[in-house]
């Protein structure tokens, strides 16, 4: 069996609105109650957005750093992440890491190596929705400012293509330190849980979670696993992850149930629960830096 310790991710709020789960914490003061409380259960990373996507380089941080200078301040180990921005160019899609790292205040930076269709079904059961696009010069740009200004950078995998842009990084010797490759799942309800039937990717199955560990095989990156628009811990993935040396990725920003509504602080403790019961430690956030070797 692996020791190593396993990493939790929680992935808090997303886009998520609170009629979908009234727990998405939206405002800076909920983000830091709840960033704590998951970093309270076990969480070892925490990934957040701020109030909307579409504030650009000092507007996203003003924002951001209305909750994360707080909590950097009681719990100055931990490791977080914004998210990308809505903008057309690639300077504005990243601007904000710069200035929250001239700041000191993160360590992670995102970068979705990819591009993919994101959408719903329609009154016939039939897909629409929109492209979510990353190009290449995309993907560069943001590489290469997580290599310039030391970043680990936390890959977001929709699909198996990006994972192919990601290894021929890592072939390279181009992939920036502390790098985590999260593998993202398309569960029933999808990315964005509008409906039933209309996904992304690999779903969240046994030989799906193979197909993507055969393609890491011989890389040495450390990964871990998602379900997008269903429930991590109600899929074979999660146990097979934390039984095969990965790690767990959890959170309202992807949890979508119906039937439920849970708080990212208890679907972090399912994630512990879990792992004890498979016989592997939780990470710290020291540990979690350790492991992925996180400048």
């Amino acid at each position: 069996m692996n020791e190593q310790p396993v990493i939790i991710e929680c992935a808090i709020n997303g886009v998520g609105r609170k009629e979908r789960n009234p727990h998405i914490p939206r405002s800076p003061g909920e983000v830091k109650s709840d960033s704590l409380a998951c970093l309270d259960s076990g969480a070892a990373i925490i990934h957040a957005h701020n109030s909307s996507i579409r504030l650009v380089g000092q507007d996203a941080v003003d924002d951001y750093v209305a909750a994360w200078r707080d909590i950097l301040e009681e719990r100055p180990d931990t490791l977080w992440y914004p998210t990308g921005v809505v903008a057309s160019s690639t300077e504005d899609r990243i601007a904000h890491h710069e200035l929250l790292a001239d700041l000191g205040l993160i360590r992670m930076a995102y970068v979705d190596p990819g591009s993919t269709n994101t959408g719903w079904a329609d009154e016939d059961g039939l897909p629409v929705g929109s492209p979510y696009i990353n190009t290449y010069d995309h993907i560069r740009a943001a590489f290469e400012q997580c290599e310039r200004r030391r970043l680990a950078p936390a890959i977001a995998i929709y699909e198996p293509g990006w994972l192919n842009t990601t290894l021929a990084y890592h072939r390279a010797g181009r992939l920036p330190a502390g790098a985590m490759v999260k593998l993202y799942f398309g569960d029933e309800w999808g990315l964005l849980g509008r409906s039933r039937g209309v996904s992304f990717g690999l779903p969240p199955t046994a030989n799906a979670l193979l197909a993507y560990l055969d393609m890491l095989e011989g890389s040495g990156l450390a990964w871990s696993v998602s379900a997008w628009g269903g429930d991590l811990m109600h899929s074979p993935v999660a146990r097979m992850a934390v039984e095969l040396g990965g790690h767990l990725h959890v959170g309202l920003e992807e949890h979508f149930d119906p039937g439920r509504q849970p708080t990212n602080g208890e679907l972090v403790e399912e994630a512990v629960a879990l792992c004890r019961e498979v016989g592997r430690p939780v990470a710290t956030c020291a540990q979690a830096a350790d492991i992925l070797g996180v400048p």
